[in-house]
């Protein structure tokens, strides 16, 4: 599946780059690659599992339109795909998402709905419009397409470090409900399998870790309370988490400063925009001490679509 999203996706999808700076080295005390998927369409690697949903549904069934719930960046890759293939989407979004991505997401053609996601449960109303306008819902992480299309970054990451003579490495993923962290660990136990994949979430929203430890899902206690707004999800995915529990290494967490002091560092050093959530897999390689061995370190910057004052923030107190 993963193969076919990424043949679908030929000429709609960037192959995004690795990039590397011998400071940000120095920082993390061994090789640091970064894979920027802040650079893909629409600004995540969100439009990977948005294009290859949209491009796998029958023709008919994708003409009646489909709904999807998202903080921002899966919002924006369902509306993109959606716009290209002449139907219509609606999305789902929390009120308190960055304004910047709602503005995106109704730009690029989506009807958007928003919500309090202290209060409402975001499932709830998307199979209800679904079932009353006719949609496809697209799930933003637990949906096997949405999984194919984002290990597609699995299969770049595969085949550039092969270019790069690099074959034992920690790749660190940005992790919210599993939807990038399980498609790229499948991509690379099948193209790269010395490269393990460690999921990394913000602090006080360690699901994915507290699951795969308890070895059963567990969830967040609560919706709200990290500036990383873009992998906060209430637990891992039905789908997402075996794969998750057979194929990657340990978790890893970071704070909100981590974030904001790795988005600095990301911008002096690399020239990217990182969001907070884009950026807990650099803060982890950076500034984690679990994430610290011997090989290289694989970052994915999962995303960049940040308000101008977050931005600002970051850079003030780190840059």
């Amino acid at each position: 599946m993963i193969t076919a999203a990424a043949a679908r996706a030929k000429g709609h999808i960037r192959k995004t780059p690795l990039l590397s700076s011998p400071f940000l080295d120095d920082i993390a005390g061994r090789p640091v690659w970064v894979k920027a998927e802040c650079l893909q369409h629409t600004g995540s690697f969100k439009a990977r599992g948005g294009w290859a949903a949209l491009s796998a549904l029958p023709p008919d069934q994708r003409a009646k339109g489909v709904i999807a719930f998202s903080s921002g960046n899966h919002a924006q890759g369902v509306a993109r795909a959606a716009a290209a293939h002449g139907t219509t989407a609606v999305i789902i979004m929390p009120a308190d998402a960055p304004q910047m991505k709602i503005d995106n997401t109704r730009a690029l053609g989506g009807e958007v709905v928003l919500y309090d996601r202290s209060s409402e449960d975001r499932d709830e109303i998307g199979a209800r419009m679904a079932a009353e306008r006719g949609l496809t819902l697209i799930k933003p992480f637990d949906d096997p397409q949405v999984i194919a299309g984002q290990g597609t970054a699995g299969l770049e990451i595969a085949e550039q470090a092969a270019t790069l003579g690099i074959t034992k490495a920690d790749v660190l993923v940005c992790c919210g409900g599993g939807g990038l962290t399980s498609g790229i660990a499948l991509a690379l136990a099948d193209r790269a399998p010395g490269l393990r994949v460690r999921p990394v979430e913000p602090d006080g929203f360690d699901d994915v870790k507290r699951s795969l430890k308890a070895g059963t899902i567990q969830s967040n206690p609560r919706a709200t309370g990290s500036i990383c707004d873009a992998i906060l999800t209430p637990a891992p995915g039905q789908l997402t988490f075996p794969i998750m529990h057979e194929h990657c290494a340990a978790p890893l967490s970071v704070s909100d400063d981590q974030a904001l002091h790795a988005m600095a560092l990301a911008f002096q050093r690399l020239k990217l925009v990182l969001e907070p959530g884009g950026a807990v897999a650099l803060a982890a390689a950076l500034f984690h001490p679990e994430a610290r061995g011997d090989g290289p370190i694989i970052a994915v910057a999962s995303g960049g679509n940040v308000d101008a004052a977050v931005f600002a923030t970051a850079l003030s107190r780190f840059a």
